[in-house]
């Protein structure tokens, strides 16, 4: 993918984060996420229903990359069942890993496919996923 669609990517998702509140609803699990090197601070609600991630909102201080990297995060994860969720997540983990990865089932999360060029930003794009990725083996845990 072209730097400069990336870059756009990047900057929408920020600008105009999707799934950005939260609801405060006690049928959503919820995290708090921070990165102890920046100011990286973000709240994290799922609901889960008959194995399908319904809905993930976020909020909280975070920069572009967090910020971005969350609102993608959501718009990849929603509608999908918790299964289909952990294959996008180790993927997008291998990714930043520089380890072997499928890009075609991480849709526009590509978009930090390089980010490894920059270490310090790095636990940036991941703070969200690993929230996620900590709610669904919480989720899996209960059953």
């Amino acid at each position: 993918m072209d730097s400069e669609i990336k870059r756009n990517i990047i900057l929408d998702h920020y600008q105009n984060p999707r799934n950005k509140g939260l609801t405060g609803n006690k049928d959503y699990k919820t995290i708090n996420m921070n990165n102890e090197s920046c100011i990286d601070e973000v709240n994290l609600e799922i609901k889960v229903e008959n194995g399908i991630i319904k809905d993930i909102k976020f909020d909280g201080e975070a920069c572009a990359i967090c910020t971005s990297s969350s609102s993608i995060m959501t718009d990849t994860l929603i509608g999908k069942t918790t299964e289909e969720a952990k294959k996008v997540l180790q993927n997008f983990l291998n990714m930043l890993d520089e380890k072997p990865y499928d890009k075609e089932i991480l849709e526009e999360a590509i978009v930090y496919d390089d980010i490894h060029k920059q270490p310090n930003r790095k636990k940036c794009a991941l703070l969200s996923w690993w929230g996620i990725e900590k709610l669904l083996n919480e989720l899996e845990a209960q059953k």
